[in-house]
């Protein structure tokens, strides 16, 4: 069996069928493993983008019962009184009182062919309904989560909002867990070849393609590979320690979302430093820039100095590379199926599967592999020399 990417999707792939005793080999274009969940080398070890594991999706069950967890940071007691909430241009220690009473509704309750503005503001009125929408966005990546299905949105502002929270985090940085996924995998038997580009299918099935869609549209010749997905602007930032500077500032005035990693894992910067992570969606017409303008504003608003104290700093733009988003009227059985025929299977973040953020990965990883596993045994045991 062959799997084609070594990311989350990909490497959850390949321990399946390698436990299910298929010979397994992996194929990465990449020098190193791990697509999106890759950490920085050197002294900052920020992931690509901001990343949490939620406890409650079934990943998190699957991964500790195979010892891959590894060390988790849980978001210190001490920092929640700095958490903080951007809206009406100003810093405010709590959010509009209904955002938590919305997010309290089950997702089921909510419709999927109503966009969530329209289902939240009959029900919480319109600045609860906005507000609500844009701290879903740390769960979303969109520059317009109002605009997009009820039921898709209120999940994730569910999730995100659960007490006690679901967010933990891989020491170290997400890295450190692709690393123990990897050597779990090879332990297991799975041949990992990295530093290989894939042109063209391998001749003989089955075949797991655990890439973004636009790279599994270019393999597959398949148009009909496309999804809707966010665009988001990317801010990195390592500042000298200021005591008091915020936990968290989530933008309600506009979706946007800015976390000090350290303050739950101090090992991602050099003593006396902290590490700050944050993504602000941008629409089509807007730019990268757009979004870091959002972030220094916020910045501005809550790290005095923060110019004066920066070590280091990396910017960049993620487009396509966040996740499916459901607009109204679809679900996660529309997006692209899993199993394209002829022995080839998809996975990853933007196919039919459920889950929030990596859950989807997670899934489509797991359902691909068992229908991979299924065709290989149809197949030996239609020609008994296939092994």
């Amino acid at each position: 069996m062959t799997v084609i990417g070594g990311g989350f999707a990909g490497l959850t792939a390949a321990i399946s069928a390698a436990e299910s005793g298929a010979a397994v080999t992996l194929y990465e274009a990449h020098r190193t493993l791990g697509g999106r969940g890759r950490t920085a080398e050197g002294p900052y070890a920020a992931n690509d983008g901001p990343h949490a594991l939620y406890s409650r999706g079934p990943h998190w069950a699957w991964l500790r019962r195979r010892g891959l967890l590894g060390p988790m940071a849980t978001p210190p007691l001490r920092e929640s009184h700095r958490f903080r909430f951007h809206r009406a241009g100003a810093l405010r220690r709590t959010p509009p009182l209904g955002v938590f009473t919305l997010a309290r509704r089950k997702a089921e309750t909510a419709p999927v062919d109503t966009d969530f503005m329209t289902w939240a503001t009959e029900r919480a009125g319109p600045d609860t309904a906005r507000a609500a929408a844009h701290y879903a966005a740390v769960a979303l990546f969109h520059h317009d989560p109002g605009a997009l299905s009820a039921a898709f949105v209120q999940e994730r502002l569910r999730r995100a909002t659960a007490l006690p929270p679901e967010a933990r985090y891989p020491v170290g940085g997400w890295g450190r867990l692709t690393g123990r996924m990897a050597a779990h995998a090879r332990n297991l038997g799975v041949r990992i070849e990295t530093a290989v580009r894939i042109d063209s299918l391998p001749e003989h099935a089955p075949v797991i393609v655990a890439t973004s869609l636009e790279a599994a549209r270019r393999l597959l010749k398949d148009d009909s590979l496309r999804w809707t997905g966010g665009r988001t602007a990317l801010l990195d930032l390592a500042l000298r320690t200021r005591k008091g500077d915020p936990f968290i500032v989530s933008d309600l005035d506009a979706p946007g979302w800015l976390e000090r990693f350290t303050a739950q894992d101090p090992s991602l910067a050099p003593a006396g430093e902290q590490l700050l992570q944050g993504h602000f969606p941008v629409g089509p017409d807007e730019s990268r820039a757009d979004g870091i303008a959002r972030a220094e504003n916020l910045l501005d608003l809550g790290f005095p100095g923060w110019r004066a104290r920066t070590a280091w700093r990396r910017e960049s733009l993620a487009t396509g590379r966040t996740g499916a988003v459901d607009p109204p009227g679809t679900t996660w059985r529309d997006r692209p199926r899993i199993d394209r025929g002829q022995g080839v299977f998809l996975a990853g973040d933007q196919v039919a599967a459920p889950g929030v953020l990596s859950e989807v990965s997670f899934n489509s990883g797991i359902t691909a592999a068992a229908l991979a596993v299924q065709q290989l045994s149809a197949l030996k045991e239609q020609s008994p020399g296939v092994a």
